[in-house]
């Protein structure tokens, strides 16, 4: 696999654009109400300081998953705005840490595949604060660990700290009873009848048929 099909780690759309918030296919009739942050504009900067202040002093409604990725944005935008943690936190003002900024600027950095998961629900936002600790491919075998083997927020925490203290992913997932490219898979009779053929008629196990297979669609984009 080259270079170009290995799926980025990191945000590819430009900060503070509601990519996933302003999905309709993902957030129906929400999508229209997506604000975006330009960290460019003086204007959706006081907008961004205000929502990072209600953010982090929990004045803002409804902590949905979706709300969570909106107050993120805001911070990844100020601190593009303001050129740093420090300067970012002080503009929005008091009850904001610098921590605070930084968790959930990291967060509007995760992919965009792995954003999708926080938005729909199937990765919890504090999960997600945990996998975008990590850099590189080991956010998506966060992330997909979650989705496959159900690993709570404690679990995330675990392995994320273990990455960052230098252990492989592989090795950090296994002390959570995880192997990296074991996953389930229900299919309907007649996949399953065909897959099995393949794999029997070539000698090799169902996983090589998949893999072969997947080696041959277009890159990945995200």
């Amino acid at each position: 696999m080259s270079e170009d099909d290995v799926p980025a780690a990191d945000r590819k759309s430009p900060v503070g654009r509601p990519v996933v918030r302003g999905d309709p296919d993902l957030m129906g009739p929400r999508a229209q109400r997506a604000v975006q942050f330009d960290p460019d504009d003086p204007e959706s900067l006081d907008r961004a300081a205000r929502v990072v202040h209600a953010f982090a002093t929990e004045n803002a409604g409804a902590a949905d998953n979706v709300y969570m990725l909106r107050g993120a944005a805001a911070c990844a935008a100020l601190v593009r705005g303001e050129g740093s943690y420090k300067a970012a936190a002080e503009r929005a003002g008091e009850g904001v840490t610098v921590a605070f900024i930084r968790k959930w600027a990291r967060v509007h950095d995760l992919p965009r595949m792995v954003r999708e998961c926080v938005a729909t629900g199937r990765i919890a936002p504090t999960a997600a604060k945990h996998i975008a600790r990590v850099r590189g491919e080991a956010r998506y075998h966060l992330a997909w660990a979650v989705l496959d083997h159900g690993l709570t927020v404690r679990d995330v925490r675990s392995v994320a700290s273990a990455i960052n203290d230098g252990q492989s992913v592989e090795t950090a997932l296994a002390a959570q009873d995880v192997a990296v490219g074991d996953i389930t898979l229900s299919l309907d009779a007649e996949s399953y009848r065909d897959l099995r053929w393949r794999a029997a008629r070539r000698g090799v196990d169902p996983e090589d048929v998949v893999a072969d297979a997947l080696a041959e669609l277009d890159p990945l984009e995200e």
